[in-house]
């Protein structure tokens, strides 16, 4: 039968550190990005549409109803 051998331990792991600098950029896209579809799921109607016709409507109808946004 095998052995296992288990490295030797010095101490609790410390969780790697991220630089703020490298964050932030992709930070404010996730939150830009997440206003632009918020926007566009729950206000794309009537009269705040920017686009013209029932497409975006439709393609985001079911997601609407899911976050409680009415419709119609």
């Amino acid at each position: 039968m095998a052995q296992s051998v288990a490295p030797p331990t010095t101490g609790p792991a410390a969780p790697a550190t991220l630089p703020v600098r490298t964050v932030l950029p992709w930070a404010v896209f996730g939150g830009i990005l997440m206003l632009v579809l918020l926007y566009f799921v729950g206000a794309e109607q009537g009269a705040t549409a920017l686009l013209s016709g029932t497409d975006v409507h439709e393609w985001v109808h079911d997601g609407r109803h899911l976050l409680g946004f009415p419709c119609h």
